[in-house]
């Protein structure tokens, strides 16, 4: 059975060197993107969300090196810029570490931070996390996992940042290149307390909840195989590679992402070089 304090997929966190240029550079793809945010002091990062519907997308960078981002620094030395991370939402950050370790994983936190938010109609306010983090060997495929408890949900998921060009509607799933993806998937299986199921190309799905975006692990050989006519240029040689999501258009998709945007039926890619090494996938749902 699932972990009874997880209810699925949060939101993914792309890592990137330079945040605001990320930011435009996810703009021309078609997305909203909320103010530019601050985390606490010991976080030292600072993000751009693009909200969907239940879940979202983070970008992230460092602004002023800590012990608590000293993880993400190492990736993007090794790895460089991409999908770093993957947040569940918990319904109890406290009671969902307790839970873990009753399974045997060291879970830590819970951790308290927040970041200021600036409401459409310019009012100050602050959001605030509760969250608790798997031990960082505890990475399936070198996917981090963490969980977050929304303590102030309205000053994230605000309506007008949840309009896309796009179409953008919510997180499908993240596929994860991996060497070994029945291995790395019954990592995130026990992780997650959850259950594999094979693709017909041989994929391995793990789902993160019964109605969110799933984590699916495959080799590099198939994931070319899913997106023959992409350019893999600028996309990390291993761990989580492309993100798919749900457009209610995808025309606008298309049009959002051309002139570099590839088409097939009623999906449209872009290729990595585009999307700071995430090859981002839109499907008609």
């Amino acid at each position: 059975m699932a972990l009874k304090h997880i209810v699925g997929l949060d939101h993914i966190v792309v890592l990137v060197r330079d945040l605001d240029g990320a930011a435009e550079t996810w703009r021309r793809l078609g997305f909203t993107l909320a103010p530019r945010g601050t985390h606490s002091a010991h976080i030292g990062t600072g993000n751009y969300t693009i909200m969907l519907g239940a879940d979202y997308i983070e970008l992230i960078g460092v602004l002023t090196e800590t012990a608590h981002n000293a993880p993400s620094r190492a990736l993007l030395a090794r790895r460089g810029e991409g999908i770093e991370r993957a947040a569940l939402t918990t319904t109890d950050a406290a009671a969902g570490v307790e839970e873990l370790l009753a399974h045997g994983i060291p879970g830590i936190g819970p951790i308290d931070f927040g970041r200021p938010v600036t409401l459409p109609d310019g009012r100050k306010t602050e959001a605030r996390f509760r969250v608790f983090q798997w031990p960082l060997e505890e990475a399936p495929a070198g996917l981090r996992i963490f969980a977050c408890e929304h303590l102030t949900r309205d000053a994230v998921w605000i309506p007008g940042l949840q309009r896309h060009a796009n179409g953008a509607t919510g997180i499908v799933r993240i596929e994860i290149v991996s060497a070994e993806p029945d291995r790395d998937a019954a990592h995130m299986a026990r992780l997650l307390d959850w259950r594999t199921e094979r693709e017909p190309d041989g994929a391995l799905r793990v789902a993160s909840g019964e109605s969110r975006g799933a984590f699916v692990f495959l080799t590099s050989d198939v994931l070319a195989q899913r997106y023959p006519a992409v350019p893999r240029d600028g996309m990390p040689s291993d761990g989580a590679a492309s993100l798919v999501l749900a457009t209610s258009d995808v025309e606008a998709a298309a049009r959002a992402i051309s002139p570099s945007g590839i088409r097939r039926g009623q999906a449209v890619y872009a290729p990595p070089a585009r999307a700071n090494g995430v090859l981002l996938a839109f499907e008609q749902r």
